[in-house]
């Protein structure tokens, strides 16, 4: 098995998918009946939450169906594997085709990057098992949008949509819902199913909304990520040289914990510190409009809401805590409560238009400071939402 690219992207790609199949724990138990039920009230539930969301946000994103809109993708596991394999494969090519060319000028490389391929493909099939089973909906930003494949109602398979693994020409972005994994969360919060998937849905829909409502919001978060892999060292020595300096008693920055964080140059600290505010920004928007418009169309918001956020602060378990501190996931759970507390400090001192000026252009992005401070932003940039005095 070799990966698509003919042996360039250095991950086998198709084994990654394989293995992250295998090592996938199944789902929860569902009768046939049930899932087909549970797929169709998503679709329901995703155009239900457009509407809402647009109303919401005062922000105009394509329709969902229409020309250029994002299709709306209803996975299991495995399929939440394929469609992030599509994406992975577009965002880390900077740094495939810089480790590609540093092999090419090894003795032997092309051998022992074969191998590499197969050993990477495996490591990474392995953090998407792990993942496969805790994420309940995405907006996959960098694939390209593929219309739903017909399915056969007879196969069990066949009750999800099959995205695809390879890069695709066309419009980016696909709304992914992991039936699986919502049903097998709200029978363990002991919440009303059709709220909960309704209130899943209105936050993806939410991002669905940012990237669509926002041509240029794509590019910009590309290029910042493509930077970020593009400054990453490549020669071994230097990166085990920082590796053992980070990991040194006593000399561990504060406040790092990932895997990622410890290795990283410079330059590369300078960039996440940007990534950082910006998905600060997207992960507390989309939890502030669940927020928002959840009272609205989804009576139990605030019971579900109790629940979730017990259930993402305490995590399950040692190891998983453990996990989600070496793949960085902490810091995804802070950008959540960072990114609100920012949205909610603009909302209230300059309202829902104000706080839309921050999708005007990279510029009027909060800086990873003013995460913290909304009033810094709102002094800098909101106050152009400001009636002007009457001249006198």
């Amino acid at each position: 098995m070799t990966s698509a690219s003919g042996g360039t992207d250095m991950v086998d790609w198709n084994l990654a998918v394989a293995t992250a199949t295998r090592l996938a724990r199944p789902g929860p138990q569902v009768s046939r009946e049930e899932a087909r039920e549970v797929v169709a009230e998503l679709r329901r539930h995703a155009l239900t939450a457009e509407d809402a969301v647009r109303d919401y946000t005062r922000m105009r994103a394509a329709r969902l169906g229409g020309d250029g809109a994002a299709p709306v993708l209803v996975v299991d596991r495995p399929g939440w594997v394929r469609a992030n394999v599509a994406g992975f494969r577009t965002v880390i090519r900077p740094l495939t085709r810089k480790l590609a060319a540093r092999r090419a000028e090894t003795p032997g490389g092309q051998v022992l990057g074969t191998l590499g391929e197969k050993l990477t493909g495996v490591e990474v099939g392995a953090v998407l098992a792990l993942l496969s089973g805790k994420v309940l909906g995405q907006y996959e930003t960098f694939a390209a949008a593929e219309p739903r494949a017909p399915r056969t109602p007879d196969s069990p398979a066949e009750l999800f949509d099959q995205p695809r693994t390879a890069e695709q020409p066309g419009t980016p972005g696909r709304l992914l819902l992991v039936a699986p994994n919502i049903v097998q969360v709200e029978r363990e919060l002991d919440v009303d199913p059709h709220d909960f998937r309704l209130w899943v849905c209105l936050h993806e829909e939410a991002h669905r909304t940012q990237f669509s409502a926002v041509p240029w919001l794509r590019d910009h978060v590309q290029s910042e990520v493509q930077a970020f892999l593009g400054e990453t060292d490549v020669e071994p020595i230097a990166l085990l040289e920082r590796l053992r300096e980070a990991l040194a008693p006593g000399e561990r920055p504060a406040g790092s914990g990932s895997l990622l964080e410890v290795v990283q140059t410079p330059n590369q600290r300078e960039i996440l510190g940007r990534l950082t505010a910006v998905m600060s920004l997207l992960e507390g928007h989309a939890d502030v409009v669940m927020d928002g418009v959840g009272p609205a169309v989804v009576p139990s918001v605030a019971e579900i809401r109790e629940k979730f956020q017990r259930r993402r602060d305490k995590g399950a378990g040692r190891l998983d805590l453990m996990l989600r501190r070496l793949l960085g996931m902490d810091a995804k759970l802070r950008q959540y409560q960072d990114g609100a507390v920012f949205v909610r400090g603009v909302l209230d001192r300059i309202g829902m238009d104000g706080l839309n000026l921050v999708w005007t252009s990279p510029n009027t992005l909060p800086t990873k400071e003013e995460i913290h401070d909304p009033s810094a932003w709102v002094a800098r940039v909101g106050r152009q939402s400001q009636p002007k005095p009457p001249d006198e």
